[in-house]
């Protein structure tokens, strides 16, 4: 039977307006402003909303769901039932597992652990390394969201300081390019000053000192000017400096070829929450000053940022809790990304309408995501209901992550997520993930 979404307040594409949505098996059928046509109330499920928000789903161009492989920190099942919960109906999955998906055969494996266990809608990117440019030549680029270039520290082999491999690739690849922006030497030389200093015991304050600033900077604009040099579709993730802004453009996303994405917790948190949470927020790049997290948010609203996510890295709380050299970076979000930039709208720092277009619009036309991250007749279903009037309190026996734990504990959001439909059907509803799985390999248009 059809569902009608009725009388709730739709943010889609710059506007906000109370209306009702038809959904007809995996699609959107039609948008209503005010009335619906007694006819289509007769002959549907009706799911009342009286007012409460309902936007696109979120896509999040950022995760490490760790499948294969590392699958004691998380896994693409219980990772993706928590981005459920969170309003998240897309996620693209990093390629830094066990065994890196730098392969075709490995990026194979990863499709089939997904369309077999995954409860959000899925993509992968394809990992460059210093000697697979073959692979990444032979490779089917529409069954990638993008191509991931590390420069800065990654997981094994992965970093790419190959200067002609990173210009080869620059030049080479016609799909979003997306790069991890620190430089490896720099950081290396802070590190050690440290390390001298403190040993393994580095205060957790330091991390944005070692990762610094002028880490992220000189290793953006050498990309920068390297994209500019080759034409390179550039997608740079998680920026976190002040400094990093003046690189980027406020043009038209439709009309650019570099982008920019900025993560939730850099949004949110800055170098003064090391003193309560310490290695929980260590991170890379690291959160950094309240400069940096102003000069972020300006950024975002001014349209240099074209897509917020998380880069959910989820690590077993063990991992996590030791000295500062040997404690992992990563934290895990997608459960309360949405939550917290709602937040952040009711405060004052983004509207609505800006939150929607950065966290579910973009996402979609920045990576050619064919009839998703939109409100549109004939496009597939991927919607969320927030209550916006009903708080929701992180603590432990409400995360779903496979880590048990989140930086966002003790937090108490005034939004609520009640319901997210994926593909047409209710998969979230009021706490509770319904186990039939209905997720789809996401198409892409390159």
């Amino acid at each position: 039977m059809p569902i009608v979404l009725y009388n709730g307040l739709i943010v889609n594409e710059g506007e906000e307006f109370v209306g009702s949505i038809l959904i007809e098996k995996d699609k959107i059928a039609e948008v209503f402003r005010g009335d619906v046509p007694d006819s289509v109330l007769q002959n549907s499920d009706c799911v009342p909303c009286n007012g409460k928000l309902i936007i696109p789903g979120v896509i999040d161009d950022q995760v490490h769901f760790r499948e294969p492989g590392l699958t004691h920190k998380g896994s693409i099942a219980t990772e993706s039932r928590a981005a459920l919960a969170g309003g998240v109906t897309t996620f693209m999955d990093m390629p830094n597992v066990a065994p890196q998906t730098v392969t075709i055969p490995n990026l194979e494996q990863k499709l089939k652990i997904a369309s077999e266990t995954s409860y959000a809608n899925y993509a992968f990117y394809f990992g460059a390394t210093n000697t697979n440019m073959d692979e990444l030549r032979a490779l089917d680029k529409n069954l990638v969201c993008g191509i991931k270039v590390f420069m800065g520290s990654s997981t094994g082999n992965m970093l790419v300081d190959d200067e002609n491999t990173l210009r080869n690739i620059f030049s080479e690849i016609k799909i979003p390019v997306a790069i991890h922006s620190e430089d490896e030497t720099t950081i290396k030389e802070n590190l050690a000053r440290y390390v001298a200093q403190y040993g393994d015991n580095i205060p957790f304050n330091c991390h944005p000192k070692i990762r610094s600033n002028e880490a992220c900077y000189k290793s953006t604009k050498k990309a920068i000017e390297l994209a500019k040099q080759c034409g390179t579709r550039l997608h740079v993730l998680h920026l976190s400096t002040a400094e990093e802004m003046d690189l980027f453009s406020s043009e038209s996303l439709t009309t650019k070829q570099i982008t920019a994405e900025v993560c939730v917790h850099h949004l949110w948190f800055t170098d003064a929450d090391y003193a309560e949470k310490g290695a929980l927020i260590k991170c890379n790049p690291a959160v950094k000053s309240e400069h940096d997290r102003k000069a972020l948010r300006k950024a975002l609203s001014d349209g240099k940022i074209d897509v917020v996510a998380t880069d959910h890295a989820p690590h077993a709380l063990d991992e996590k809790l030791r000295p500062y050299t040997k404690s992992a970076s990563g934290m895990p979000l997608v459960q309360h990304s949405l939550l917290a930039m709602l937040e952040l709208s009711k405060q004052g720092v983004f509207s609505l309408p800006l939150v929607v277009q950065k966290m579910c619009h973009n996402p979609a036309d920045l990576f050619a995501i064919r009839n998703r991250g939109y409100i549109r007749k004939g496009y597939y279903a991927d919607l969320v209901v927030v209550d916006l009037q009903k708080n929701t309190e992180v603590s432990k026996n409400t995360i779903l992550y496979k880590c048990g734990w989140s930086p966002f504990e003790g937090t108490t959001f005034s939004a609520s997520v009640e319901k997210t439909f994926l593909n047409g059907r209710c998969v979230y509803n009021n706490g509770t993930i319904l186990d039939e799985r209905n997720a789809s390999q996401i198409v892409f248009n390159h």
